[in-house]
């Protein structure tokens, strides 16, 4: 990246978990961050944390399947920080269950958050990405996206976005932009402890169950997410686009 290009990243549900990871390494790797997340004092929490550490940061609340709150959102970071050069879409929320019991309000959130708002959000952020010549999309996706019992959901709307993807690093790659999705296994995070506490299952219990069947053997955390993150933005990852990479201690099929 040269200097006529800005270095500001939006990164979508960074209240916590793995997108506030994200947003805490982007930001050491000297970005201005964008947090948006429907947990608005999360990301200003997290926002304020990153100025005090001496980046640069704003943040804000935000119903990424709302198309006007997305097209607000990121102009508001274009207009505080500077234009977005990359977008990581991380938002994500879980409604599980088996499909006889699954209702359609159900289906329709957990598509809207994922699929919609990783639309809206891309189609709101990829003008500026154009415009500068250079962009980086990231998508979340997951091992879930190869089937996973109750949760036939979450599983489509993950499996989508890497035809979504896909489909990005053909259209925007002319322009500079390139898009890879990152599909994480089992990640440590408040999503996957209230999967355990749904089950039945302290969270401890859960994660050694799970990291017994991990090749690596142990579960994974946030950080190992960021580390990707941060690999696919930059410039050295001008040559990986349309890629999905499997973060999951292991080969999946």
């Amino acid at each position: 990246m040269t200097d006529s290009h800005s270095r500001v990243a939006i990164v979508t549900g960074a209240g916590r978990g793995i997108g506030a990871a994200i947003a805490r390494r982007l930001a050491g790797d000297g970005f201005a961050i964008g947090l948006l997340d429907l947990d608005e004092a999360a990301v200003k929490q997290g926002a304020e944390a990153i100025v005090a550490g001496g980046g640069k940061a704003i943040g804000v609340g935000v119903d990424v399947s709302s198309t006007e709150q997305a097209e607000a959102a990121v102009a508001r970071v274009a207009g505080e920080l500077g234009p977005p050069t990359v977008l990581v879409n991380n938002a994500g929320i879980t409604r599980d269950n088996l499909l006889f019991k699954m209702s359609d309000q159900d289906w329709d959130a957990v598509l809207g958050v994922h699929l919609r708002g990783s639309f809206v959000m891309t189609r709101a952020a990829q003008k500026h990405m154009t415009e500068q010549g250079w962009g980086r999309i990231v998508n979340l996706s997951s091992v879930s996206a190869l089937g996973n019992r109750g949760q036939v959901n979450y599983s489509t709307a993950k499996a989508g976005l890497q035809g979504f993807t896909k489909t990005l690093a053909i259209e925007l790659g002319k322009f500079g932009v390139t898009a890879n999705a990152i599909a994480p296994g089992f990640i440590a995070t408040d999503m996957t402890a209230a999967t355990a506490e749904r089950i039945g299952l302290s969270f401890e219990d859960f994660q050694a169950a799970a990291a017994k069947e991990i090749p690596v053997r142990r579960v994974g955390q946030p950080d190992d997410i960021a580390h990707v993150v941060s690999f696919l933005v930059s410039e050295g990852a001008g040559f990986v686009s349309g890629q999905v990479i499997y973060v999951a201690g292991g080969p999946k099929d």
